[in-house]
C-alpha cells in the first residue's frame, strides 16, 4: 500500500473500534487532504468494524482493516472470515439500540458494498467522496 494506505489486524473484541478509530485518525491526520475525510472516517470505520466483530467473525478468527486515501476520497475495507453471513440493510425498531450500522454507511458514503475474500471471508467497503 502506499504512503496514504494503513492496514491493521484487529481482535475479535469491542475495543476493535476504538483501535480502528485510532488508526483511521492516525491516517487522516498525516495523510495530505485526509483532515477532510476525518469525522466521516472515523464513524463509517467504526460502523464496519463493530459489523464484523459481532456478525462476521468466528471466535479465533481477526478483523483486517485497510485504508486508503487520495485528495479526491477515502476508501475503507474491512475484511472478515464469516463469507457466508452478508450485510442486511434491516429496519431497526423505534426504540433498538442496534441495527443503524449500515444505514449510518448507506447514508455517509458515496457508495459501498460486499464482495467475496479468498479464500474465504467477505470484504465489505465504502468511499467517501471529497
Amino acid at each position: 500500500m502506499s504512503r496514504n494506505s494503513s492496514t491493521i489486524w484487529l481482535p475479535r473484541s469491542r475495543r476493535s473500534s476504538a483501535i480502528a478509530r485510532r488508526q483511521v485518525s492516525g491516517l487522516l491526520s498525516s495523510a495530505p487532504h485526509g483532515e477532510r475525510f476525518l469525522d466521516c472516517g472515523l464513524l463509517l470505520a467504526s460502523e464496519l468494524v463493530t459489523n464484523a466483530v459481532l456478525h462476521g467473525t468466528p471466535v479465533g478468527r481477526l478483523v483486517y482493516l485497510a485504508l486508503d486515501v487520495s485528495p479526491d476520497r477515502l476508501r475503507i475495507e474491512v475484511h472478515d472470515a464469516r463469507g457466508d453471513r452478508r450485510p442486511v440493510l434491516a429496519a431497526p425498531g423505534l426504540d433498538g439500540e442496534a441495527g443503524r450500522g449500515l444505514r449510518i454507511v448507506e447514508s455517509l458514503a458515496a457508495r459501498w458494498g460486499c464482495c467475496p475474500r479468498r479464500p474465504l471471508g467477505k470484504i465489505v467497503w465504502c468511499e467517501v467522496a471529497a
